[in-house]
């Protein structure tokens, strides 16, 4: 049976290495990198330096679509929706709203309106806001993209940690596939840059340590590297069926995903491989039909190691070129793979992949082929597959196509 492709209209992010795709394609091809060092005081804590990429963004001019206060999540998905429509060039009122649906990922969406909460609660003994709800409850990106554009079809907001983005991603690809709906609007959102938030993640050791305001290694895939830098952002991308009249160059042909269901932190690369493997049977495709794997590579010891085995298993000798953009823009967390959707977008639009990083002094116990030059060309580039790793198991693989 040959799958229906699914279209993708329009897409609109930001990130902490541009908003619009000029600024984010310059600063791949300039490695220009986000991460910067903050210090973190906590009262009654000693203060501590992680790393961060934090977005260039004042969440208070987005008007809220349901005239609520936001999370700053919140208004980056609302920002980055009024960039999809425009790019898309499509007039909602021309849709059935009951034939509109929400798919939104984001891991801990109102993180930082919950942080805030907290510490007027226990540090300031102050009132908190009666909208605290509601403003920091998981689904409110998801509702306020309902609210903005009439989406009556369906709201799912899917909290998967770091696939969070990619499932929702997947999930309203299947609804478009399906008949079930006639446009998905699906994505991700993530900011978990509060003293709180970045103190739990910093006590789970997977930081890059920062010693003598040096930063450590962030380079994915690298012999030193040391953990990831937290960063922040969103990315929409509008979803419909294939309509041969239009000129859209970028469909969405594969999706699967699947769980390892034995540890919390630590992957399996048996699953991990199935997932991939099921993706290349879900878009009808060969491994040998891909031409570059945009790795989740986040810059840990163990996630980068399995990550590498598993794509080693998939495409065996083929040599299949790879590459992390974590160095740059940070762990986006819920929103990696969303945004790193876009890095694929751009790779099929030039033929010109994403360096893993300058830096990159590629670990010898691992074998894949990373993009290790800067403007590196792959003649008829016509699929790539974006991976998605998460804490508590779950596992996402994309493909998207030209």
């Amino acid at each position: 049976m040959t799958q229906s492709r699914v279209q993708i209209s329009g897409y609109g992010f930001i990130t902490p290495i541009g908003r619009s795709l000029e600024e984010f394609e310059r600063a791949l091809n300039t490695q220009t990198s986000a991460i910067q060092a903050l210090n973190v005081h906590i009262k009654g804590h000693e203060a501590f330096n992680v790393p961060i990429a934090p977005c260039v963004f004042d969440e208070k001019i987005i008007t809220s679509p349901s005239k609520l206060p936001m999370d700053r999540a919140t208004a980056m998905a609302v920002y980055s929706l009024d960039q999809a429509i425009e790019h898309a060039g499509i007039d909602l009122n021309n849709y059935d709203n009951d034939r509109i649906g929400v798919f939104w990922g984001s891991g801990m969406a109102g993180a930082s309106s919950f942080d805030q909460t907290t510490n007027l609660i226990y540090e300031m003994h102050s009132r908190i806001r009666p909208t605290s709800v509601v403003t920091g409850m998981p689904n409110a990106p998801a509702s306020e993209l309902s609210i903005k554009t009439r989406a009556q079809g369906s709201c799912i907001t899917y909290a998967c940690a770091c696939a969070s983005s990619s499932i929702a991603i997947g999930e309203g690809m299947r609804a478009i596939r399906g008949g079930w709906l006639d446009l998905a609007i699906v994505g991700g959102s993530e900011s978990m840059l509060t003293p709180g938030i970045l103190m739990a993640w910093n006590a789970l050791r997977v930081l890059a340590p920062i010693k003598n305001g040096e930063i450590g290694n962030v380079t994915p895939f690298s012999k030193n590297r040391s953990g990831f830098a937290m960063g922040e952002g969103a990315a929409v991308f509008i979803l419909e069926k294939e309509n041969k009249k239009t000129d859209k160059k970028f469909f969405l042909t594969g999706f699967a995903s699947n769980s390892d269901g034995l540890h919390m932190t630590n992957p399996q690369s048996q699953t991990q491989v199935k997932v991939m493997q099921a993706c290349l049977k879900d878009a009808e495709l060969t491994s040998t039909e891909i031409g570059y794997v945009n790795a989740h590579g986040t810059g840990t010891l163990v996630g980068d190691a399995t990550e590498a085995s598993s794509i080693e298993s998939v495409f065996g000798d083929q040599n299949i070129l790879v590459s992390s953009t974590k160095s740059m823009h940070g762990h986006l967390l819920g929103a990696s793979g969303a945004v790193e959707l876009i890095s694929c977008l751009l790779a099929l639009q030039n033929e010109e992949l994403p360096l893993n990083s300058e830096q990159t002094n590629q670990d010898d116990r691992i074998k894949i082929n990373l993009v290790s030059k800067q403007n590196q060309k792959t003649k008829d580039l016509k699929h790539v597959m974006s991976n998605s790793f998460a804490f508590g198991g779950t596992n996402a693989c994309l493909i998207v196509s030209k």
